[in-house]
């Protein structure tokens, strides 16, 4: 039975820009675009070959659960199901989620309050309190954990697109494999400087209540299938953040994990048939996957998004 969906509209009306740039750089994990867009990347999935054989895919992902990013066509399915290999940014494995878990927490319950005072404390009890997070957990969350977990609306089914995929592709007999380690991927947040963190975490305490309204418009927004779109909110809210902090997300959480996924991605794009499911705007920019790719020598053909049209 087929998801019945709501037609996104012609135009995007977002919140005030002042006001998104955290909601924007996780939805599309943590990632903008450097430089100008050219105008014909505007594609969110691709064919990728070589030579006259094809490669495999790359598409686009947001870190969402909402329906329409999880109705996927049969064509596309045929696509997944003809590759061998499914790369994803990180494997969400149990060994793996365990350690997340670990790392997300100060070794005691009493370093969160000391970091951020009581009045910052007891707006984060409060914010936190729609979450399914016990107690005594909550109390001894990394402020940047804090930061993370109010920037999507509570989970509903655990469904995120990116996750939903990777759980299509082991079924469909495909080797899942992550471009980056556990450990890589969150460096860029154990790293910040705790100033920079408290500035986001102020951000997204002022903004919570309106989580679930900014992540049906961001939806909307990478609907449209345009890159180039993506990229210019992106680039706004960078406008809006303090220099040092543009140039942190710029240097650590975009350039240097687009590097290090294509490293890992062109010794499996030579061996084998490969789908790619990265945060959207990685694939943007002079050193996003797209231009990364076609300066290895493949070929990007772009395809319509793989969702199934409204009912």
């Amino acid at each position: 039975m087929r998801l019945t969906m709501r037609k996104p509209r012609c135009t995007i009306r977002l919140p005030c820009r002042r006001r998104i740039s955290l909601w924007t750089l996780v939805l599309l994990c943590w990632c903008g675009a450097a430089a100008a867009q050219q105008v014909s990347d505007k594609a969110l999935f691709w064919r990728i070959s070589h030579s006259g054989r094809e490669a495999g895919f790359l598409l686009g992902t947001i870190h969402s659960e909402d329906p329409r990013v999880l109705d996927f066509t049969d064509a596309f399915m045929t696509r997944l199901k003809s590759c061998q290999v499914f790369a994803m940014e990180m494997v969400p494995d149990l060994p793996t989620l365990t350690r997340l878990t670990d790392y997300m927490q100060y070794p005691d319950a009493g370093t969160l309050l000391q970091t951020v005072g009581q009045t910052r404390f007891e707006r984060i009890m409060q914010a936190l309190s729609g979450y399914q997070v016990p107690t005594d957990w909550k109390m001894k969350m990394k402020v940047w954990a804090v930061m993370m977990t109010l920037s999507v609306p509570p989970p509903e089914t655990g469904f995120f697109m990116d996750f939903s995929l990777s759980l299509r592709a082991a079924g469909a007999g495909l080797k899942i494999v992550g471009l980056e380690t556990l450990e890589q991927q969150l460096s860029f947040l154990e790293d910040m400087p705790l100033a920079y963190q408290l500035v986001l975490l102020d951000q997204a305490l002022a903004d919570y209540q309106r989580v679930g309204e900014i992540n049906t418009q961001m939806v909307d927004a990478y609907l449209s299938d345009d890159l180039a779109l993506l990229s210019r909110l992106s680039n706004e809210q960078f406008a809006q953040l303090d220099p040092a902090i543009k140039n942190y997300f710029t240097s650590l959480g975009i350039s240097a994990r687009n590097r290090r996924m294509v490293e890992h991605l062109l010794p499996l794009l030579q061996d084998s048939r490969v789908f790619v499911a990265i945060g959207a705007l990685h694939l943007a920019g002079a050193d996003g996957l797209v231009n990364a790719l076609r300066s290895q020598g493949y070929t990007l053909t772009p395809l319509p998004l793989p969702f199934s049209p409204s009912q």
